[in-house]
């Protein structure tokens, strides 16, 4: 059993625990928005976690972990949820979110390009292949799951701004902005290494959940909720977007790099800060 840990940086709550007992002890309705990526059961190498679970434990895991979810999160609040399949094991996704029907409203269903071709040309990292039966995967999915599927979001505050500016004065946009719609695509800068990754094997570019967070309409002292932190990309967009975050993971070595990534963070105000100050580090 993991003995909990927990620790304030800023406005920020890091607990090195397992989210299972660390949720049941969460008052009720106190958080306004979660944002997390899960292990995907997929044999990814973490330090602490066994990614390679049974289907039906994996799955009744995840379940679990939902309803608690589900029990802290505000009656109006979203939960962002990433997930990925992979190409031989495409249906596990939606196996889960069948389980989760009982639980929350799937209110949008976004799926996260990580790299695209338009054209002859490509945009983003595409990982190497080498398969005979299928082709490169680029997508993930992001299920926005609320109570109740009528919460609203800020379609403009999470949109873009229009290409035809015309489009602006022509149809009476107050402002320059229009809805991303439900694909977006937010590359990975291309890394050359797991040490580049901050040594965790399934990291998200911080773009992300900020995404997640504009959509919802997250405002200044609201409440995040990662419950698999990782390395703290999800801290790191909370207190951009001025909120209060709170992550929990079950490895000290990735709370340790969580710990090191905001506090660079505070200090520099920026990401390529973090990022060059965490790479150059022997982590140990």
């Amino acid at each position: 059993m993991i003995r909990s840990r927990r620790e304030k940086l800023g406005e920020h709550t890091l607990i090195r625990g397992d989210c299972t007992t660390v949720l049941r002890r969460m008052p009720a309705q106190s958080v306004d928005v979660i944002v997390t990526s899960p292990p995907y059961n997929l044999g990814i190498e973490y330090r602490s976690y066994q990614d390679r679970l049974p289907e039906e434990c994996y799955l009744e895991w995840m379940e679990e972990v939902c309803a608690s979810l589900k029990r802290v999160l505000k009656d109006g609040g979203s939960f962002f949820l990433n997930m990925s399949g992979s190409s031989s094991q495409p249906w596990l996704p939606f196996e889960l979110l069948v389980r989760l029907r009982k639980l929350f409203v799937l209110q949008n269903h976004i799926t996260w390009i990580k790299s695209v071709s338009v054209g002859e040309k490509t945009h983003g990292h595409f990982k190497p292949l080498n398969s005979h039966r299928f082709v490169n995967r680029n997508h993930e999915h992001v299920f926005h799951l609320t109570k109740t599927g009528d919460v609203p979001v800020s379609r403009l505050a999470a949109g873009v701004p229009f290409t035809d500016k015309s489009n602006i004065n022509r149809r009476r946009h107050a402002v320059d902005r229009r809805c991303r719609g439900d694909t977006w695509f937010i590359p990975y800068e291309t890394v050359r290494s797991q040490k580049e990754k901050f040594s965790h094997p399934g990291t998200f570019p911080v773009a992300l959940p900020e995404a997640c967070l504009r959509l919802h309409g997250a405002v200044e002292g609201d409440v995040l909720l990662d419950p698999f932190m990782g390395v703290g990309t999800s801290l790191i967009a909370a207190e951009r977007q001025g909120l209060n975050g709170i992550g929990i993971d079950m490895d000290t070595r990735y709370v340790n790099r969580a710990r090191k990534r905001l506090r660079t963070f505070l200090d520099h105000g920026s990401i390529d800060d973090t990022i060059a100050e965490l790479s150059e580090e022997d982590h140990v």
